[in-house]
């Protein structure tokens, strides 16, 4: 969230630049997986594995080199490191055949990345993945022209973001006659198979990567169940409290391993979640302990529309993971910590929540490790006992641990008990794929969860549950980037519309309430879609959020007064 009005973040305006530059190639690309090559193709592309250093590749503005870790397979990996005025391209021309179709392939972990192909002499495309914790395949296909003899292959990143890495690059296909990588043999099975966390109907499974392996394939009690690129999956339509057995294959153009160990699941008992005494149909706004130009407010003043207020923000203290709370009477006309406790009691006893959130777009709480892990639990609880909080919102927009994040949620559920209220507040980029820290955290929690209020604002175009790309500011944009997180394993109680309240509330990505309205009837529904209509309706759905009631109330609280009652009046 903005603590300054009207400035949108930098990862966001580049995100702007970089989606709609790259709309096209990602629908000329494409993003289902390519069919595997035949046994008798070849992978053309030289030093594929980064083994002999950067030999046979070239990197803009020394931007490349080569480590030993991390490594998705062999000893050797690609490091990029983009710059402000340079993305770390890194290339290689290929000998290919003409007339011939080729599966271009590579794992890629780290910042923003791409990976494409120019010169072939029919379509060039490209396919792309956001920040990916641990190593993630791009696949997609070509078709070489009549007289076209070689293509040039290329990875990169983005302008002034994090270092990516690239390992193992294939263009699988008739040998083309540059002498490129051997053909891949059946891969080994997989190692360290094991239940990261589970639900009361899904269980997430995570293991080792496989050398030469360009996807697994997951059995349940047997049965094949799905097939992924990456080294995690999560099963879900399970039974609650019911024990599973799974394993875990490698596969490549060879073709499928021999079955890993097996290991169960057991998945927790129905319900789930947290959120006490919530309607089914929530709203949720942010209170500003701030002046930034909206609305100066005390609690007492947030309109009753409002199901849960997140009091913003708790600060970093200099103890690693602990957080406390200040609360600003001098810019806030004088409001004491007295009368601050009283109107959060008062608007307990209304049947509202009042919560503390963590983070903000300044915000730089660290809880990276057991130890600060447990120093956040301890401080937020104990800013629960001191000032009545009913939970906490995670709002860390500069990185977020899965492992340790879990663990401090859990630690205060175990202290907190079953009426902990935990909301978060991601950003888009962090909610596009199950394999990003924030998604990964709210799926490991999900039993004590109660609703993901994701940030549809300040993020440029993003990309939809179809692979489609859509534009900031629209009802498709809303509803299709929801969508990601209903089929990526949230309950739909635990999804909510993120929206600025104003346009001063936000540096972009500011709709009208009439288009939430409409996104909450798309998804709950069926109805005032745009383009973009999901699979299902989701009646169940939690309902939005704003930033900020103060933006709201300096709008003569007109997103409250419209998006409150329609939330409320949900079936």
């Amino acid at each position: 969230m903005d603590r300054a009005p009207g400035i949108p973040r930098p990862t966001g305006r580049r995100l702007a630049a970089w989606s709609a530059a790259t709309a096209l190639a990602l629908t000329v690309a494409g993003l289902a997986a390519a069919s595997p090559a035949s046994a008798a193709d070849v992978n053309n592309v030289r030093n594929a594995g980064f083994e002999s250093g950067l030999a046979d590749w070239t990197c803009t503005a020394g931007s490349g080199a080569t480590v030993t870790s991390p490594v998705h397979g062999g000893t050797g990996a690609l490091k990029a490191t983009p710059a402000g005025q340079d993305t770390a391209k890194c290339s290689q021309t290929v000998a290919v055949k003409p007339n011939s179709t080729y599966t271009l392939s590579a794992w890629v972990q780290g910042g923003y990345t791409y990976l494409g192909v120019t010169g072939t002499g029919t379509t060039d495309v490209s396919t792309w993945t956001p920040d990916s914790p641990s190593w993630k395949q791009l696949q997609t296909t070509f078709t070489t022209g009549s007289s076209t003899t070689s293509v040039t292959i290329y990875t990169h990143g983005w302008y002034g973001q994090a270092a990516y890495y690239a390992d193992d690059l294939s263009v699988y296909g008739p040998d083309g006659g540059g002498s490129g990588n051997p053909n891949p043999t059946i891969p080994a099975a997989p190692s360290g198979l094991a239940v990261s966390s589970s639900t009361s109907s899904s269980v997430s499974l995570s293991w080792s990567a496989v050398s030469g392996a360009t996807g697994y394939n997951v059995y349940r009690d047997g049965t094949k169940v799905t097939a992924v690129s990456g080294t995690s999956a999560t099963v879900t339509g399970l039974a609650a409290s019911t024990s599973y057995s799974f394993q875990v294959t490698a596969t490549n153009a060879a073709g499928e391993s021999a079955k890993s160990a097996t290991v169960t699941g057991t998945t927790a008992g129905s319900g789930g979640g947290g959120g006490g005494s919530l309607p089914k149909h929530a709203v949720t706004g942010y209170w500003q302990n701030f002046n930034n130009g909206a609305t100066v407010q005390k609690l007492s003043d947030v309109p009753s529309a409002y199901d849960i207020i997140a009091v913003s923000f708790a600060d970093a203290t200099s103890t690693p993971g602990a957080v406390t709370f200040n609360l600003d009477s001098a810019g806030l006309g004088g409001y004491t910590v007295d009368q601050f406790k009283a109107d959060i009691k008062a608007k307990q006893a209304a049947g509202k929540k009042v919560i503390i959130s963590v983070g903000g777009e300044k915000g730089s709480v660290s809880v990276s490790d057991a130890n600060s892990a447990t120093n956040f639990a301890n401080s937020v609880y104990s800013l629960m006992q001191t000032y009545g909080f009913d939970g906490v919102d995670i709002d860390l927009e500069n990185g977020l641990n899965a492992t340790y994040m879990t663990q401090a949620l859990r630690s205060l559920s175990a202290k907190a008990g079953p009426s902990l209220i935990i909301t978060m507040a991601p950003q888009t980029i962090d909610m596009q794929s199950t394999s990003n820290s924030y998604f990964r955290t709210a799926l490991n929690v999900k039993d004590i969860l109660t609703v993901v209020n994701m940030q549809y604002y300040n993020s440029g175009s993003m990309l939809g549950c179809d692979g489609k790309v859509y534009s900031q500011g629209t009802v498709d944009f809303l509803t299709a980037l929801a969508c990601i997180q209903l089929e990526g394993g949230l309950s739909p109680s635990q999804v909510g519309l993120g929206l600025p309240a104003s346009t001063r509330a936000a540096g972009g990505g500011y709709v009208s309430p009439t288009v939430v309205n409409n996104a909450l009837d798309c998804l709950t529904k069926a109805a005032n879609c745009g383009t973009f209509k999901p699979s299902k309706t989701y009646p169940d759905l939690r309902g939005a959020m704003t930033w900020s009631t103060n933006w709201d109330a300096a709008s003569g609280n007109a997103w409250s007064n419209s998006v409150g009652a329609h939330v409320h009046a949900l079936p």
